[in-house]
């Protein structure tokens, strides 16, 4: 068996999410309400065979009780990769912490911050670990 096919075939979605995302880019360019690009993106991923749930709900709890207010998450792609999608003119650490935060409360493996609201496309891949330790995923 090929390791490296094997390795490439396995993360392929690090390529055709961060691929899509930037053709939503190039085709909107920025300036758009977060929405369109989060349509525009769901439906390009779902077009590659992705299963994408939109402004998926993520309860909140009290401890065991469950409260009367939710959090939503933007995308998530294939039940384990959070899209945490942006229109802004820069990203900060706030937006990392969200992602973060969707990440720990569902414990889901990845998550990926997108900007969509300056010239150049900004994204950028976490990995989330079984002792919860978040890192960036650095990719060649």
């Amino acid at each position: 068996m090929d390791l490296i096919k094997e390795h490439n075939k396995r993360y392929q979605f690090f390529r055709d999410i961060t691929g899509e995302a930037m053709q939503v880019h190039r085709e909107y360019k920025p300036g758009l309400l977060e929405s369109a690009y989060e349509a525009a993106l769901k439906y390009l991923l779902e077009q590659k065979g992705y299963m994408v749930e939109q402004q998926k709900m993520l309860p909140i709890y009290w401890k065991d009780v469950k409260l009367d207010q939710h959090y939503r998450m933007d995308l998530v792609v294939g039940g384990n990769i959070i899209l945490e999608l942006k229109a802004l003119n820069f990203v900060n650490d706030e937006h990392r912490r969200q992602l973060f935060n969707y990440m720990h409360l569902t414990h889901m493996e990845y998550g990926m911050l997108i900007n969509f609201g300056s010239q150049h496309l900004y994204s950028d891949w976490y990995k989330r670990y079984p002792d919860d330790k978040i890192e960036r995923v650095r990719l060649f």
